[in-house]
């Protein structure tokens, strides 16, 4: 019986041999396609849009002494941005700025995630008060160099989070940047 075996293996590796190259290659085949009732991981999946995502979301183009440039469009002095508009944030430096600055961030459906802080060319300290208060309302505060707080907005805003930017413009004779030609 194993000389059977045996005998049988060696006529077939010397068909195999006479075949093409592209006939050697033994693919596994199933013996029959899965349907719904074989499995429940293979059952089709329906998905309801409810509203579409505004193609536009909120980037900061540039910057200067003078205010901002936010889709295309220039925004003078300071200004807050919230996920789909600009309006401008009546303070004139981080001094000026009090817990009713930023009430309209916890006021908004829905609730932004954390705000950025932009205090103009240097990081400044922001009062503790100011910052608790928007930590009792679940609202994270980053606050940065004016620069850095528009990259940091946009990057946010481009992994999608509920974001908002609280912008003081950088004083003093800053040209017009633009943040996306800065050098890496």
């Amino acid at each position: 019986m194993v000389a059977a075996f045996v005998l049988r293996g060696l006529c077939r590796a010397q068909a195999a041999l006479r075949c093409a190259p592209a006939e050697l290659l033994w693919v596994p085949q199933r013996g029959h396609r899965l349907t719904p009732a074989d499995d429940e991981l293979y059952q089709r999946t329906r998905i309801s849009l409810l509203q579409r995502e505004s193609p536009q979301s909120m980037y900061i183009d540039s910057y200067s002494s003078r205010g901002f440039m936010v889709n295309g469009n220039r925004v003078l002095g300071p200004c807050a941005l919230l996920p789909h508009s600009v309006v401008q944030w009546n303070v004139g430096t981080h001094r000026d700025i009090i817990e009713e600055s930023f009430s309209l961030f916890w006021l908004l459906e829905p609730r932004i995630e954390i705000v950025v802080v932009g205090t103009g060319d240097r990081t400044e300290r922001l009062q503790p008060q100011v910052l608790q208060a928007l930590k009792q309302r679940g609202i994270a505060v980053e606050v940065q160099d004016t620069p850095n707080a528009c990259a940091t907005f946009n990057f946010l805003c481009h992994e999608g989070r509920v974001t908002g930017a609280a912008l003081i413009p950088p004083p003093g004779g800053t040209m017009l940047t633009s943040l996306a030609q800065a050098p890496e």
